[in-house]
């Protein structure tokens, strides 16, 4: 049975990522890529899907122990769990290490005290569960293939097969390092080079520190952003510079129900912000990288501008059910693919064109297609923006004017026009300028209560978003604005939790509501974040202090945050780890170490 979802730990190579729980169970993994097919998708289903367990011997009849102490070492993406049981204490430690060739996953077993009986299961099970591969040797070494894959299982202990599962039983003593490495490869090329653990976990240690070497952020807060740092950059598809949104789909929003998605993918709006954050810490490299990804991606044709891409640029993301697998905690159905990458969501070319914006300011060398492509953005924008859409949070019910959207239209529309003003490129400016004053014009009067003092969902709605919470973030209006304190005090009042957290808009429960979508979910934890942020602009510091550090203790043990928090349940919920909860995260710790409002 799966664990908790914050029961997991992230590893990763920067082109894949496994989860591994508190027992040492390994269930879920995608090889070679983030949106592969799953070896290991117990997450999702049971046992029988696949998992990799490594850890203390335990009774048949009695759950596998739970590690007492785990963490990562040092600042990188090294897992090292202990248990301590009658017999001594042993520690294993899981890693990716950062390739240029066959994907590995390697856990090396170590004796601390005494001498512990361990026992690696593993059972392989590819296209998410639903294969059972050919397991033989080859030249002393086990390979499982199926179709195009193939994965080798290496070590030095004595394996054993059994119910179409791979055992082996040993014991460690003290100063006693046993390795175990599984390695992809495509079926039909040469088995891949043998695995050398102890060096690659050196390399490993060594990327990571050096990596983190080049953050300058020095703040109160920086454990909590240099893990959160690690975490987008574990998300990033290095051979390419995508971004994927989470390494996981169909972790429920709410248990049990059906809002399941694959987040696999390149969210512009994720993957923008994301680059945001990296470059106001110091990577101006992924940054770099990520532009060439998104002027890839969208090459020639930004009038069909989608909201989402695979991580090499792909743009069909064809959405299909997994019916074979019941689902996180029987919450189904199980998806892979998602159709929400054709929807019209008109706020991603302003966050897209925020994040050129921001690359320029920073002094990121300067790139003409670039500064073309924002324009191409603008003119398409001047045609549509006035156009009903899905907005930011991918409804599936009727296109409404989401005010949100009409905000971001407005700073795609001022980013350019302070492209133009700066001499680095050519536009008709007042043409623009005048466009820019229409499109808040526009929002001031439709989407803006004057009764209740607050920003609406949409035109013409009495709903609240927690999206709004963003307008004094981009500059759509100044923060000590009457209208801005209205909206953050109506949110407050009318989308916060019991916990203080704040949900993304209000569900209908058991009926379809604006997203077209039955059931109800967690607090969003980047509207949180926000809300925060907004808090500390309107001079509440305190206050935006206070509700930060709860948020920062939703985190588990590891430091990692899904996408929501569920109040009733007390759980984390959504896809894990999640990148849009890490990138506000930071963003809030850098506003809050600026204004000087951090505990002793």
């Amino acid at each position: 049975m799966a664990g908790r979802i914050e029961d997991y730990a992230l590893i990763g190579d920067m082109q894949t990522a496994a989860l591994v729980c508190r027992d040492g169970t390994v269930d879920w993994l995608c090889l070679p890529r983030f949106d592969s097919h799953a070896i290991f998708a117990g997450l999702l289903g049971t046992e029988e899907h696949g998992f990799w367990r490594l850890g203390p011997a335990h009774a048949a009849d009695s759950p596998p122990p739970t590690a007492a102490r785990r963490t990562y070492r040092g600042d990188s993406l090294i897992l090292e769990s202990e248990w301590d049981t009658p017999r001594g204490t042993v520690r294993v430690t899981d890693f990716m290490p950062p390739r240029d060739g066959a994907p590995q996953l390697i856990r090396i077993v170590e004796g601390v005290t005494g001498r512990v009986p361990m026992r690696s299961v593993l059972r392989m099970r590819f296209s998410y569960g639903r294969v059972v591969p050919w397991v033989h040797k080859h030249d002393g070494r086990t390979v499982a293939v199926a179709g195009p894959d193939s994965v080798w299982f290496d070590t030095s202990a004595e394996t054993y097969g059994k119910s179409l599962t791979t055992y082996a039983d040993f014991t460690v003593a003290p100063g006693d390092r046993i390795a175990f490495t599984i390695s992809w490869q495509p079926s039909h090329k040469e088995p891949p080079p043998l695995p050398e653990p102890e060096q690659s976990l050196e390399a490993t240690e060594d990327f990571w520190r050096e990596w983190v070497e080049h953050c300058t952020y020095h703040g109160p807060y920086r454990e909590a952003v240099v893990r959160s740092l690690i975490t987008l950059k574990a998300l990033t598809y290095a051979p390419t510079g995508g971004i994927v949104a989470a390494p996981t789909t169909s972790l429920p929003e709410d248990i049990g129900g059906v809002r399941n998605w694959d987040y696999r993918y390149t969210w512009l709006r994720d993957a923008a912000i994301t680059l945001s954050s990296l470059l106001r810490t110091g990577y101006r490299e992924e940054a770099r990288a990520w532009r060439e990804w998104l002027l890839r991606a969208v090459a020639g044709d930004p009038e069909n501008l989608q909201i989402m891409y695979g991580i090499a640029g792909e743009r069909e993301l064809g959405e299909a059910e997994l019916d074979w697998l019941p689902g996180y905690e029987n919450s189904a159905p199980v998806r892979v693919g998602n159709g929400a990458a054709h929807q019209l969501q008109l706020d991603v070319y302003g966050e897209v064109t925020e994040a050129l914006h921001l690359a320029h300011m920073t002094g990121l060398a300067r790139n003409d297609y670039a500064s073309l492509l924002q324009l191409k953005l603008i003119r398409y924008l001047e045609d549509h923006w006035d156009e009903p859409d899905e907005g930011i949070w991918e409804v599936r019910g009727p296109r409404r004017h989401f005010v949100h959207s009409k905000v971001m239209a407005w700073v795609a529309v001022d980013r350019t026009i302070k492209l133009i003003e700066s001499g680095d490129a050519d536009g008709p400016l007042e043409r623009w300028k005048e466009l820019r004053d229409d499109i808040h014009r526009d929002v001031c009067e439709r989407g803006y209560d004057k009764e209740r003092n607050t920003f609406t969902q949409s035109y013409g709605s009495q709903e609240l978003d927690a999206s709004l919470l963003l307008i004094p973030q981009m500059g759509f209006l100044p923060p000590d604005d009457k209208r801005v304190i209205g909206t953050i005090e109506a949110i407050q009042r009318e989308l916060s939790t019991s916990d203080g957290f704040i949900l993304r808009y209000p569900t209908s429960g058991g009926d379809e509501g604006v997203d077209g979508l039955p059931g109800d979910e967690g607090a969003f934890l980047a509207c949180s974040f926000w809300m925060a942020d907004d808090l500390a602009m309107i001079g509440r510091v305190d206050e935006a202090r206070k509700l930060f550090e709860k948020l920062l203790a939703l985190r588990n043990d590891l430091g990692l945050l899904a996408e929501e928090w569920d109040p009733r349940l007390k759980r984390q919920v959504g896809n894990f780890p999640q990148a849009f909860s890490h990138v506000p995260l930071i963003d809030t710790a850098l506003r809050l170490t600026a204004s000087g409002a951090y505990g002793g």
